[in-house]
């Protein structure tokens, strides 16, 4: 069960590495991202989804090393502190994408939030 999890924690962080990417490019998706005030991201947002895409590479490793598949971190305690925070980073994104005011963002981040808010959870406790 806990490769299951890895994977879906991993393909979504790979998809929303996309989605990042592709509102750096200049897609016309802001509404989906970033409280959607803006259909194509300024430059400070770009920087932030920038910042994004590194991140959920740094969350890919934490959750790949605490299933084992490849260990990235050898320090058993890193990982193990590092998915109880991603496990409540992501619970927090649930709280905070279900407030956003894009409606589209609501409908869109919440549901992903959510999935890797339990994911990560249950890697944490496997």
């Amino acid at each position: 069960m806990i490769n299951i999890a890895t994977i879906i924690s991993c393909v979504i962080l790979f998809g929303l590495s996309l989605f990042q990417l592709s509102l750096i490019l200049g897609a016309p998706i802001g509404k989906y991202a970033w409280g959607g005030s803006h259909k194509v991201l300024p430059k400070k947002l770009k920087i932030g989804s920038m910042i994004s895409i590194f991140l959920y590479g740094i969350f890919a490793i934490i959750i790949l090393s605490k299933a084992g598949m490849p260990t990235f971190i050898p320090n058993n305690t890193v990982v193990n502190v590092g998915i109880w925070v991603l496990a409540v980073y992501f619970a927090v994104g649930v709280i905070m994408n279900g407030i956003s005011r894009s409606k589209p963002e609501r409908n869109l981040m919440t549901p992903i939030a959510l999935v890797l808010a339990i994911t990560t959870c249950f890697i944490a406790l496997s």
